[in-house]
């Protein structure tokens, strides 16, 4: 049997995010009647629309890597392909992935690679593997004669963390640009900047981080990121488990502790408080009430000032967006809107910018997503799981650069000079002066396209075929600033403590009931909630939209339904759907009846697998589904 899940996704109205990664051998058979499907156009997509979007100049090129490695073999980097020989990076998808600010210098900035091709043995067998590099942003070189250097190649974990040694994601740098995380350790140069020509792998250390989970053992940090204050940190953690896979968001302090070589995390708190004020919903009788606060989700970063946490929680219905939580009260504040799905972002470090990656703008959720002003509360379920696996199609993602003011929630698409199927990977940075951002992109490659896959494979290129590359964004008109001097942050208080050993909170859900959402401005929401027979969990949700409006420019009329096909936490659910929306924006969002759409288990594991169809209109535009497996 596969694993089952608290999928507790995200919120306002918004249900909170728990599960990403979730193993699973259930897979629905293709029907007939799917919707013939193709590569959308630019001109057939939902975007920003005209009255949010920022307009800067953005002057994007790509950063100096390693020159590619002919394959993976042993031996492929050989001098022909590599003079210096320092190394080469793997021609394949992925290669290059999450970047990092290096706070001393924007001259620089952190890039995680994999290395491949290195010889068997000799000095050059360390430029191998999962490591940190790092690049000049200046078109300077280092003595090699390189734009690049490796910082962690010859440098070894200790061999009770060998499951973890892996330097490239994610990456955050200290702000004496000595240290930096990389993945589940911090590297440390000792008394020398990355940047000084004596911090050489012969320097450094990597020292690994150390939480307890209850087991006596290093519990398994899921993405930790450092806070700005350089002094707490965050991460996630899936509890091991046969029966239930869940998904927490922890913040603690960092404690380096000499006499074990490690760092440990110590003063840890759950971002999961089951306490009903930091639940998406407060339920007054029979009334229901939007209560923007604990919108964690999957934890994501911290604001530049370390003073909220980030997270990734429901904006308005299937769109998943960035909020901020203060660490001191728990009350939360969205900073993407209608970003479709995003979870890759970084801050700028004077805190006026984020480089948000999301999906719209590809097309690829148009069809359930599309639509403004409808609130999630078919999302309480329950479905961002189900809506967030749509987001990949297996070494495809659908991520998009976007830069968006941390303030209004204004954005832009930040255009690069590629085929479509160039995409964003996680995680972005800035350079330390805030002046310019830099992300990885990663080229489609099979099975996600060729095949029997609709979307024929692209040929790369990159140097040497390779399937990733990083890129650099100057934006026009942003005025270098000094990188800050962040002071403590405050502790996560509005979270629970958490002791090794200790039963994590329980994800709590609506009763079941029938309740009143009332417009923010104008019109009824008659919401009726159905627990399955253990009140375990939620089984059906049931609206009726009678003139409601939060947005002044979009009414909402109709019905729309959501539930579980079993009362398993993993589950087939299917949506039906009727609504219409009139206002500054015209559409229909609709179902095949009378069986609905619905969407297997498989696409958490991003494997689009449906039933039925689900069709979005707007202004005259239609917008459906992909092909199953596409």
């Amino acid at each position: 049997m596969g694993y089952v899940t608290h999928v507790r996704r995200p919120r306002p109205i918004r249900q909170r995010w728990r599960a990403t990664v979730v193993v699973l051998s259930v897979v629905l058979a293709s029907l007939s009647g799917q919707p013939a499907w193709s590569e959308p156009s630019a001109a057939s997509v939902v975007t920003v629309d005209p009255s949010d979007q920022l307009h800067i100049k953005a002057d994007v090129r790509e950063l100096p890597v390693p020159p590619t490695a002919p394959s993976t073999d042993a031996g492929s980097c050989t001098e022909a392909v590599n003079p210096h020989n320092t190394g080469c990076v793997s021609p394949a998808w992925g290669a290059l992935g999450a970047v990092g600010t290096y706070y001393p210098s924007s001259d620089y900035a952190l890039v995680g690679a994999v290395l491949a091709g290195a010889p068997a043995s000799g000095p050059a067998s360390s430029f191998n593997g999962p490591q940190m590099l790092l690049v000049r942003t200046d078109g300077e070189t280092f003595p090699t004669g390189d734009g690049w250097k490796c910082l962690t190649c010859g440098v070894s974990y200790p061999a009770s963390w060998s499951d973890n040694n892996n330097f490239t994601y994610a990456i955050n740098s200290f702000h004496d640009g000595k240290r930096a995380l990389a993945g589940s350790a911090i590297i440390d140069c000792g008394q020398y900047e990355f940047s000084d020509d004596e911090c050489t792998p012969a320097q450094l250390h990597a020292y690994p981080l150390y939480w307890d989970d209850g087991t006596g053992k290093p519990g398994t940090l899921r993405e930790p990121r450092l806070n700005p204050d350089d002094k707490h940190i965050g991460f996630s953690y899936i509890p091991p488990s046969k029966e239930v896979l869940a998904e927490y968001a922890f913040a603690g302090t960092l404690r380096f502790d000499q006499a074990n070589g490690r760092y440990d995390i110590d003063d840890v708190r759950t971002m999961d408080n089951p306490d009903p004020k930091f639940q998406p919903y407060m339920v007054d009788g029979n009334q229901l009430k939007f209560n923007p606060a604990g919108m964690i989700g999957e934890f994501r970063g911290w604001t530049a000032d370390g003073t909220s946490a980030l997270g990734i929680e429901s904006y308005e219905s299937g769109s998943v967006d960035l909020w901020a939580t203060d660490n001191a009260t728990g009350k939360s504040r969205p900073l993407t809107r209608h970003a479709m799905y995003t979870d890759p972002n970084s801050g700028s470090p004077d805190g006026r910018y984020l480089l948000s990656e999301q999906v719209i703008g590809s097309g690829r959720l148009d069809f359930i997503s599309g639509l403004r002003g409808i609130p999630p509360l078919t999302d309480q379920l329950p479905t961002t799981g189900h809506i967030s696996g749509i987001r990949n199609n297996g070494q495809r993602r659908f991520f998009l650069p976007y830069l968006v003011d941390a303030d209004t929630g204004r954005s832009m698409h930040i255009d690069t000079p590629a085929e479509p199927n160039w995409n964003a990977a996680a995680d972005p940075a800035w350079l330390a002066d805030s002046t310019a951002a830099v992300w990885a992109e990663n080229l489609v490659t099979t099975p996600a396209c060729g095949g029997g896959n609709p979307l024929p494979c692209p040929t790369s290129n990159e140097p040497g075929g390779r399937h990733s590359r990083v890129m650099i964004t100057r934006f026009d008109g942003l005025r270098p600033t000094p990188p800050p001097t962040v002071a403590s942050a405050p502790d996560v208080v509005w979270g629970l403590p958490y002791h090794p050993g200790d039963t994590l909170p329980a994800f709590p859900h609506l009763p079941g009931g029938t309740y009143t959402l009332d417009g923010e401005k104008g019109g009824q929401a008659k919401v009726v909630i159905t627990e399955d027979s253990s009140k375990a969990l939620i089984s059906k949700i049931d609206v009726t939209y009678t003139d409601f409006h939060n947005d002044p420019d979009a009414t909402i009329n109709g019905t729309e339904s959501v539930e579980r096909g079993t009362d398993a936490q993993i589950s087939a659910i299917t949506w039906h759907e009727n609504l219409k929306v009139s206002g500054k924006q015209q559409g229909t969002k609709v179902t095949s009846e009378p069986g609905g759409f619905t969407l297997s288990p498989a696409v958490l594991e991003n494997n689009f697998q449906t039933t039925g169809t689900m069709t979005t209109t707007i202004d005259g535009t239609t917008y459906t589904q992909p092909a199953n497996g596409a």
